[in-house]
Parts: C-alpha cells; structure tokens; sequence
C-alpha cells in the first residue's frame, strides 16, 4: 500500500490564494501543475457573490463545471443558460461564456479543463 498512498495529493482549497473576480466574488485553481507532480488535468474553485458577472472569456479547452450551491447563469454571445444546485456544464472549447449571478445568494461551482494549470484564454 505504500506506493499508492503515496501517490494519492491532497490539496485543501483554502491553502490556495484566490483569484480576484468582479463583485467580491473569487476563484481558486485548486489542483495545477503549480502543486502537482505531473498532473493531465487542473480542477478550480468559484465563488460568484450575489449581482456578480465575470468578463466574457474563451478558453483554449473544454470546461467541466459543477454547480454546488446557488443559481446563476452563463451567459453567452447567443443566449443565457440557467444553472443551479446539482446542475453539470459542459463548455466546449473557444465558446466565449461569463459567469452571472443574478440571485441573492453565493454560487459556488467546481470546474476542471484537460490542461495541467488555467489554460490559455482569450479576455473581452
């Protein structure tokens, strides 16, 4: 057992500095090539306060999400997908998304892309 305990990393969230984003709210990359041995993957952490929306981004990869807690929205150049608790998005690559809270609690998301840390994004 030793070898495979071993190779198991534990990364608690709160030991990550956050990434500051548009009306209090924050993200966290969680697990990254920048705390991992040779990971395929990077997994983050989001925050989005009440009256809350991010830029519009566009990422080189796909994004996984999942949404913990609270109800926003993506928005996204032809329209608003709405989200809540328990809710998975798939984001395909070069899709330019914000992140909207429109409600009046925290949302709180979980998301993942097939790159080893924040993969290369475009910003508007």
């Amino acid at each position: 057992m030793g070898p495979v305990k071993q190779s198991v990393q534990v990364v608690n969230f709160k030991n990550i500095e956050p990434i500051a984003l548009p009306g209090g709210s924050w993200s966290r990359m969680v697990l990254t090539r920048a705390n991992l041995p040779n990971p395929q993957s990077a997994m983050g952490y989001s925050l989005f306060r009440p009256g809350s929306v991010t830029a519009l981004v566009s990422h080189a990869v796909e994004e996984l999400a999942f949404v913990v807690e609270g109800h926003g929205e993506l928005r996204l150049e032809g329209g608003v997908v709405p989200f809540g608790p328990g809710d998975a998005l798939y984001i395909p690559a070069h899709t330019w998304h914000a992140v909207a809270n429109p409600g009046e609690e925290d949302v709180i998301m979980v998301f993942t892309f097939p790159y080893a840390e924040y993969p290369p994004t475009e910003r508007r």
